[in-house]
């Protein structure tokens, strides 16, 4: 899927060494953990892939856009698009750290003072420090304006007392980056405030939330008297929404290349089962798997124009449209991977009841077009902010 980008030879030098050092690396030493992670396999090799993302860190691979008085690479957009391509391609296993390096640290770059830089930033460059995401709540899901989480100030610190929910890899991650209610009198998005919170701590309990798909990378966290201090703050306090919203920004740029890398992995697997049970010859089911195919390149160079467009990565209605797209997208490739299979789709496969590849990714899938905002507010985002439609 190399089609849309126009390598410099420069460049073209970039893509071989990112390649060779996959290949180098994923051939030797980390051979065990190649295409472990992921959708529905977060539980797979935790162990080694904390090891992986230290290799990757120590090898000068995390932060590559990152500006180089922070420790980065001063990359741009296209090598960054080109590394996050053949990391998939090389089936390198899912980041723990995607969150740490995606997420957070843009936002310290954007919003941080220069004392949080510092002591935030090595540790993620290093690839020691995961971080999770404490938005979504039982009662403020999409609706992140309706955060109830409360973080109380005392002295030098804050004290913060609520629930949090879908929080991924909650139950490895060291640090979670926390929107909570400071000021009580405040509403919806009033009041709110952003901050950094040490999960290794009393008043903090994390609960794994078994799935459909029978694994657990989402948990509850509850928060009971846990505490912060008022220095891991980011931004002014009250002005958590902006500073959320610029976490939400950086979390739809790059990365999505690489994402429909695997996307396209997962479409050529389902085509190799369409073709070992004839499924290929139905005329309905090929047709389906040309759209499929068809989507995927539409995705690809939508996603490329708005990158190119933007400078660092779709942010607001436009990176509503990109979840919307890939969202649909993969929700339909999930029921076209057990349909494919036949009758066979229809039960477990395997002396133990394991799913199979088809019926695990169906079942995720299920939940594409509802995390990270669902289908209904993101159709909402694009009404208003593009199209101009009344609340």
């Amino acid at each position: 899927m190399s089609a849309g980008l126009k390598l410099s030879d420069a460049d073209e030098r970039f893509r071989l060494r990112a390649r060779a050092w996959l290949a180098d690396n994923l051939a030797g030493e980390f051979a065990d953990v190649v295409g472990t992670g992921g959708p529905g396999r977060e539980h797979q090799a935790v162990r080694r892939r904390r090891q992986w993302e230290r290799r990757l860190g120590a090898s000068g691979w995390i932060g590559l856009g990152w500006p180089k008085r922070h420790g980065g690479q001063d990359a741009s957009l296209l090598r960054q698009v080109v590394f996050h391509e053949e990391y998939a391609r090389a089936g390198a296993p899912a980041r723990l750290g995607h969150m740490s390096e995606q997420l957070v640290g843009p936002t310290l770059l954007t919003f941080g003072t220069a004392e949080q830089q510092a002591r935030f930033l090595p540790g993620i460059l290093r690839g020691e420090v995961l971080w999770c995401q404490g938005y979504s709540e039982p009662d403020a899901g999409s609706d992140l304006a309706g955060v109830r989480t409360s973080a109380v100030r005392e002295g030098g610190h804050y004290v913060l007392s609520g629930q949090k929910i879908w929080t991924s890899l909650a139950d490895i991650a060291d640090w979670c980056f926390v929107l909570a209610r400071t000021d009580p009198d405040q509403t919806r998005h009033r009041g709110l405030s952003y901050l950094l919170v040490p999960l290794d701590q009393p008043g903090i309990e994390i609960r794994p939330i078994r799935q459909i798909t029978g694994t657990s990378e989402f948990n509850e966290v509850f928060f009971d008297g846990a505490r912060t201090a008022v220095d891991n703050l980011v931004g002014a306090e009250g002005d958590g929404w902006r500073v959320a919203m610029g976490t939400l920004a950086f979390e739809r740029g790059v990365a999505t290349l690489g994402q429909q890398i695997g996307f396209e992995r997962e479409l050529n697997a389902i085509i190799a089962t369409a073709r070992a049970t004839g499924a290929i010859d139905d005329p309905a089911l090929h047709a389906r798997i040309v759209d499929a195919w068809i989507g995927l390149r539409v995705m690809r160079y939508t996603a490329l124009h708005t990158l190119s467009s933007a400078g660092t990565g779709p942010s607001g209605s436009e990176g509503s449209i990109s979840k919307l797209q890939w969202a649909n997208w993969h929700r339909n490739l999930g029921e076209l991977a057990v349909d494919v299979t036949g009758a066979a789709g229809l039960v477990a496969g395997g002396a133990s009841d394991e799913l199979t590849e088809e019926q695990l990714l169906f079942l995720y899938t299920r939940a594409d077009t509802i995390y990270g905002g669902t289908n209904e507010i993101q159709r909402n985002i694009v009404a208003e902010r593009v199209l101009g439609m009344p609340r």
